[in-house]
């Protein structure tokens, strides 16, 4: 087939458009002949500006070759013919990229490109449907070789001036019947046609490398989102003496707007933890920041040795004041070993979960309050058992809250998930991020903290000890203490020197109830792996201040003394009225016996 002169149509609706706009565009015989060729004067003088002159020929395309258009087309294109796609024309583009192309060769041979961006498939699908196709962003370098796997820019030479360009083309084929005019005619003189595929490539390189750029910011805003995230979070979690504690957090999606999720451990003295998780409502940076604040302040108040629901009440109204159109959920609790138990207050915030030695999960019960920076609300605390060989699990909403599902449906595959969960809480919180089904491309914010309040048997049990002693009577009883201290730590096999403070702190400490203090008291001595804890009750609630006292005092010095003696000391009010005074003494390193 001779293929040097050759015409292409559009199939269907395109055709029919193309023939009513050449009847358009041609007057008819009748009206040529009345106005003789020529347009009234008047009627010249409303042309509107820019237009052709009336008298002048309107310009059609009979006298534009297929050649002389798609050759001056800056986008490539090839036309092919038949089942297997023999070549009819290339034009300029597609030669200067992919080098001249003979025309009847079929594509798979003479087109290596077309087969190495995967388009004969594709081609055959146009033929067969008669429907366009496109392939997006394939990546051609400048010696014609492609890389179809390559749909974005994989990164940015140093030297962008030595390596060798290369451009990103959208492939479109689109079905169009092709025809010679010089050999193949029907019985009637018509021309005969056949199907053909347009390839049209067109170069979005600049396109694709501005998108390039902008994921590339987007990932910098994100990587420094979550820097700063992270960096708002312990970088280590405190460990208490009767606790083991693991923590995690997953930042959600892949944009920027990272949460405002957030978890810490604090050590109170006198062997008791506190354990905070909250979720600052929103994303971005706005909410990082509120997060970060509020953890500050939750520390602070912490030292403070407040009931949680106390803690609460004070992080709301600074929640409002940070930012009133900011709000969080929290969950604080308190661990005391001596009593084996949580208290707790929650302002908003899921459930704990406390798993029993026996695989058992309950939820704690819900004393709460709503969000924090809502104000106008008394938050309460509850209390929930947590004795050894207990572990419980504090997490946000992006742990169990799905789109299509309703939350508590989370919360309780959680609890199977915990139900079933063992190992270090580490290992745990690794393995209920598993269970629940986050991954890296999770939509929400994810923090979990895991404790555990380990069972302690053998030389393990022997490093933990706990001794109490009412004190009952008037001056007897501060005699009476001093001789229970002084036993206690003698049968704990404790240094001389350091039962001789441990006695003298008792001593101060029992002294200082006894003159300020109201019954009932209490003298209650703790000794752990890492520490001794002397701790004294009374009704009264009046907390003991430090206070330099003067030469001629004959008292006001107690409090200075164990400060002075102990590692640390503080006091805190007791649920139901009175307090505790307390001090710590470190053991010596290497001490176990």
């Amino acid at each position: 087939m001779n293929f040097t002169r050759w015409s292409a149509r559009l199939p269907g609706t395109q055709r029919r458009a193309a023939a009513r706009t050449d009847r358009t565009a041609a007057p008819s015989s009748t009206t040529a002949a009345t106005t003789g060729g020529a347009v009234p004067a008047a009627r010249a003088e409303t042309t509107p500006a820019g237009a052709p002159a009336p008298d002048s020929p309107v310009p059609t395309l009979d006298g534009l070759s297929v050649h002389d258009i798609l050759g001056q087309v800056p986008a490539l294109v090839a036309l092919v013919h038949g089942p297997d796609h023999r070549i009819a024309y290339v034009n300029a583009a597609y030669a200067a990229l992919f080098g001249p192309r003979a025309t009847g060769a079929p594509a798979r041979e003479a087109l290596p490109e077309l087969a190495e961006l995967g388009l004969l498939p594709l081609m055959d699908q146009v033929l067969r449907s008669g429907k366009p196709r496109t392939v997006k962003s394939r990546r051609v370098s400048a010696d014609g070789t492609v890389n179809p796997a390559a749909d974005t820019p994989t990164g940015t030479d140093p030297d962008p001036g030595t390596r060798p360009r290369h451009g990103y083309y959208t492939f479109t084929c689109s079905p169009i019947e092709i025809g010679t005019r010089d050999a193949a005619h029907g019985p009637d003189g018509t021309e005969v046609t056949q199907p053909g595929v347009l390839v049209f490539a067109a170069d979005v390189t600049d396109q694709v490398e501005a998108a390039e750029r902008l994921r590339a910011s987007e990932r910098q805003q994100r990587e420094a989102a979550v820097t700063l995230q992270r960096s708002l979070l312990p970088q280590e979690l405190e460990q208490p003496d009767d606790l083991r504690v693991a923590a995690t957090y997953q930042p959600g999606g892949k944009d920027a707007a990272v949460g405002g999720d957030w978890y810490d451990v604090i050590t109170l003295g006198a062997g008791r933890t506190a354990l905070v998780i909250g979720d600052v409502m929103g994303r971005g940076v706005r909410a990082a920041a509120v997060m970060g604040q509020l953890r500050t302040a939750v520390r602070a108040y912490a030292r403070l040795d407040l009931p949680p629901h106390e803690v609460l009440q004070l992080l709301d109204g600074l929640a409002t004041e940070i930012d009133p159109t900011q709000i969080a959920t929290c969950v604080y609790a308190v661990h005391d070993p001596n009593e084996g138990r949580l208290v707790y207050a929650s302002a908003g915030h899921l459930p704990i979960l406390v798993r029993d030695p026996d695989g058992t999960v309950r939820r704690a019960a819900e004393p709460t309050g709503p969000p924090l920076g809502t104000g106008g609300w008394l938050h309460t605390s509850g209390t929930v058992p947590l004795g050894p060989g207990s572990s419980a699990v504090l997490y946000t909403d992006g742990l169990v809250e799905r789109r299509d599902e309703d939350i508590y449906d989370g919360v309780e595959a959680l609890e199977r998930a915990f139900s079933g969960a063992t190992g270090s809480p580490q290992v745990m919180c690794d393995r209920l991020i598993r269970a629940l089904g986050v991954t890296a491309d999770h939509d929400d914010d994810v923090a979990v903290l895991v404790l555990q309040h380990p069972a302690r048997t053998g030389h393990d049990a022997e490093l933990f000890h706990n001794a109490a002693l009412e004190l009952l009577g008037g001056v007897e009883a501060a005699p009476r203490a001093r001789a229970f201290a002084s036993g206690v730590l003698a049968s704990w096999r404790f240094p001389t020197e350091l039962r001789d403070l441990g006695v003298l702190a008792a001593s101060e400490l029992v002294a200082n109830s006894l003159q300020h203090g109201t019954p009932p008291m209490r003298l209650r001595m703790r000794r752990t792996d890492r520490r001794l804890i002397i701790e004294v009750t009374d009704g009264d609630d009046h907390l003991p201040r430090r206070r330099r006292a003067e030469p001629a005092d004959e008292a006001g010095r107690g409090i200075s003394i164990v400060a002075t003696i102990a590692s640390s000391w503080g006091s805190r009010r007791t649920p139901g009225g009175g307090k505790a005074v307390w001090c710590e003494f470190a053991l010596p390193a290497g001490h176990t016996s």
